[in-house]
């Protein structure tokens, strides 16, 4: 399983060198740490972690026999990387990363990929036209639609809008949106192991439009698009429901899986539930990729004490998700 270590001006690095040390991660997979080397190596030196792992091409992947750790490198960052400063140097290096696991993935040199943590104002800085990990791994693997979904243990959240302001994510709330990620996000959890998900859509308005009182949207897109979900592609899926208690009724084991109309309607509950814990799935791709539930952290970068129990869990749940799929439903 290809690690990518994300911004090296971050905490990617740190909670990478640390979740491949992990006594559940080796037993369960064979890691291969994707990032420049070099840095890999100076940054484990400053922060007294261990990282005598040795380098690996894309030939000895194939061949390889030991489950014990390898770097794949990406080559040098070019200019020195400071720990918690903005640079396009450190954007370069996280795309570096993500382009070759991704590529990695895509011709079965490794079966799945976990993701540190990037910060979208470096990839901007490297001149990236994607905002985020999910729009650029999209690309990268030829997916016209993809979704991003977070895993926090019984409860999936995948999220209609993503990377937009709020203004437009509400323009972004059409019949055909709504209905196109239900149909995805059923597929893909059917792919990974849940036979008849049971699916519920949030109110994209207080109350969920209450009747119209408070926003017209559920009536005019979000309804008529769980309608034809139901009746032309037999899928479980209800609502929309008042966010405001959806996400308890989910916790709780109504539902397998919400569709949340916009970012934060969907990662408050969910960090507030498993922050640590929560794992970022993206649906839709020909490859299997998880990610952490959290940032760059540039404001403790450096300083040896960043927690890798999303990265652990990443790692895990990619893992388990390699071992859940159903190859009849998605070519792989």
């Amino acid at each position: 399983m290809g690690i990518s270590t994300g911004d090296p001006a971050g905490i990617g690095p740190e909670i990478v060198l640390k979740a491949v040390a992990n006594a559940d991660v080796r037993s369960a997979l064979a890691p291969v740490i994707i990032g420049p080397a070099r840095e890999l190596q100076k940054q484990a030196r400053e922060l007294g972690l261990p990282c005598a792992y040795p380098s690996a091409s894309q030939r000895d992947l194939i061949s390889a026999s030991s489950d014990e750790p390898v770097i794949y490198d990406t080559g040098g960052a070019g200019e020195p990387i400071e720990w918690g400063k903005l640079s396009a140097t450190a954007g370069r290096a996280a795309i570096a990363a993500i382009e070759a696991g991704a590529r990695l993935c895509l011709d079965h040199s490794l079966e799945a990929i976990a993701t540190a943590p990037i910060n979208k104002e470096a990839l901007k800085l490297a001149g990236s036209p994607f905002p985020g990990h999910t729009e650029m791994l999209a690309s990268l693997c030829g997916s016209s639609d993809s979704l991003m979904c977070f895993f926090a243990g019984d409860l999936k959240v995948f999220l209609l809008t993503i990377h937009v302001s709020l203004a437009d994510a509400i323009k972004a709330i059409t019949k055909e949106r709504v209905a196109s990620a239900i149909v995805l996000a059923d597929r893909e959890l059917r792919r990974f192991g849940i036979a008849r998900p049971r699916i519920a859509v949030a109110g994209l308005n207080p109350h969920a439009g209450e009747h119209g009182l408070f926003g017209s949207e559920e009536a005019r897109e979000i309804a008529p698009a769980i309608a034809e979900c139901r009746d032309n592609h037999n899928i479980e899926v209800s609502g929309p429901f008042p966010a405001d208690t959806l996400f308890v009724r989910a916790a709780r084991g109504e539902f397998d899986a919400i569709a949340a109309c916009y970012h934060d309607q969907g990662l408050i509950p969910v960090k507030c539930l498993a922050f640590g814990k929560a794992v970022n799935v993206t649906l839709g791709l020909p490859i299997i990729r998880t990610s952490v539930d959290h940032g760059t952290a540039f404001d403790i970068a450096g300083r040896g004490i960043a927690d890798p129990g999303s990265m652990i869990e990443a790692i895990l749940l990619a893992a388990k998700l390699v071992r859940d799929e159903r190859p009849t439903q998605v070519s792989r």
